[in-house]
């Protein structure tokens, strides 16, 4: 059997289900493009996209909903300076893409006056992250519910005190296809899959909850046996040991943050702010800072799109370039910003393969991938064993951030208190408190035990949201701010 090389192999997929049944091809883009081309404009492009979506969820010991949905459409969009004009629609067809690309192309008011020339076609760039598979159908039916009953029967025979669980098995098969005015032809299939687990134990009339999950762009088989029993392990420890959990002191101290997960503290108080369109604006604490130390000697952090079966990794962004690993800050000194292509050409920048969006029928803005910080070169137990009187974080719930000032404020759904080195018990209630530009300088102890969180992170921008990945090493950080209940 002959393989065609991957590009081309899901160029031919994006065609099969985006074009072809249609009645398009290649000419009708072009003719499109050219429709906008026709004003002077800087950038247009046609994003085409077909989603498969299917979720279950138990509760109460039964598989209590199914849902699946089918969504299709195209997005066109032209961009004058710093101006954007979009239109979209759920009917693909050639009559939609030229009334969008006329109503687009308004934007300007200026026609070239000449028969528009559009560039040369040019694929994307080769590379394969994640397989070419629908994960919707690596898994009939009969065994999803199977393994939801799985997750339900391991967490109540883990302890007595289970007194409810709840799990929920995601997946999703994504194809899309970016036409560029610039010549670039480019597609994606993504799957995606999630399984989500959340026990809830009851003791002497006190309810505490756990959770734990994962997940990436791959398909079901990957929740085996010994998987399913981990997140199970995971959660059922999580709220066991919130039962036990004290009212969490307060005021400024030490606080070590564990590996994996606690990465969402670094992605929204300074991955946020390295964002492309904030910078430009001005309205991020990390504008004008490139070449500056912003961290603490040893903090190196990065936006990395491109490891394998990641949750947050992609083979091309949403406007056709090719995803990177890109280094934000090296050794304590600010790098670079992560770019769209707008913000990137604004800013006379190379874009960075980090222009995303939600579906079809959203705009494109620089986004995060999966960001994380290097490991260092202590052990984890050392770093614990530090701490006179602070707070040792391993979980973390929700959070928020202002960009243009850097403050945050995040919960821990799993936390200790720490005297002279020694665990003492857990708390509950901690809520962490800091700016993030001031965080990064004082990283004191940096592990050796680097981590990516295991496939469950969605980030929300501007009413967009995308799948993403975290991670970093334990840390410690001195002078934070903990907001207890005691």
């Amino acid at each position: 059997m002959i393989s065609r090389e991957p590009t081309i192999e899901r160029l031919a997929i994006a065609k099969a289900l985006l074009l072809t049944p249609f009645g398009l091809n290649e000419s009708h883009l072009s003719r499109a493009l050219a429709e906008i081309k026709a004003y002077k404009v800087d950038e247009a492009d046609l994003y085409f996209q077909y989603t498969r979506s299917e979720g279950w969820s138990l509760e109460e010991g039964i598989v209590k909903t199914g849902s699946f949905s089918i969504d299709q459409g195209v997005g066109v969009r032209a961009v004058s300076g710093e101006k954007t004009a979009f239109a979209y629609s759920d009917d693909i067809s050639n009559a939609s893409l030229i009334d969008a690309a006329r109503t687009v192309r308004s934007i300007s008011s200026a026609a070239t006056g000449a028969k528009t020339k559009l560039a040369s076609k040019k694929i994307a760039g080769t590379r394969s992250l994640y397989p070419d598979l629908d994960p919707i159908s690596t898994l009939d039916s009969t065994t999803k519910v199977e393994l939801l009953g799985k997750v339900e029967k391991l967490a109540r025979a883990k302890d007595p005190r289970v007194a409810q669980v709840m799990a929920g098995l995601a997946s999703e098969y994504d194809v899309v296809m970016v036409a560029r005015a610039d010549g670039t032809l480019a597609a994606d299939v993504r799957p995606l899959v999630r399984l989500s687990v959340t026990v809830i134990a009851e003791q002497k009339g006190r309810r505490e909850m756990g959770s734990a999950g994962g997940g990436g762009r791959f398909g079901l088989a990957y929740f085996d046996d010994a998987m399913i029993a981990r997140y199970v392990d995971e959660a059922v420890k999580a709220a066991l040991t919130n039962l036990e959990s004290r009212p969490a002191p307060a005021g400024e101290m030490t606080v070590v943050l564990g590996p994996g997960w606690p990465g969402i503290l670094l992605h929204e108080a300074i991955g946020h702010g390295l964002e492309g369109d904030f910078n430009r604006k001005g309205s991020s604490a990390f504008s004008g800072r490139i070449g500056e130390r912003v961290a603490a000697k040893g903090v190196t952090v990065l936006d990395d799109g491109t490891i394998q079966d990641r949750r947050g990794s992609l083979n091309v962004d949403d406007e056709g370039n090719t995803s990177q690993r890109n280094v934000l800050i090296e050794d304590g000194i600010l790098k670079g910003y992560i770019q769209d292509a707008m913000n990137a050409r604004l800013t006379g920048v190379a874009p960075t393969g980090n222009g995303r969006r939600e579906s079809y029928a959203h705009v494109p803005m620089p986004r995060m991938t999966n960001t994380y910080m290097l490991a260092g070169d202590k052990q984890p137990q050392e770093i614990v064993a530090s701490i006179k009187r602070g707070l040792y974080a391993t979980n973390f719930g929700g959070g928020q951030v202002d960009i243009t000032s850097g403050k945050f404020v995040f919960s821990a759904s799993e936390a200790f208190w720490v005297e002279n080195g020694k665990i003492l018990y857990p708390v509950t209630g901690a809520t962490i408190v800091g700016n993030g530009p001031d965080a990064l300088t004082r990283v004191t102890m940096i592990g050796n035990d680097m981590q990516l969180d295991s496939g469950v992170g969605t980030c929300g921008k501007e009413g967009q949201s995308v799948p993403v990945g975290v991670g970093q090493p334990t840390l410690r950080i001195d002078g934070l701010t903990v907001g207890g209940t005691a």
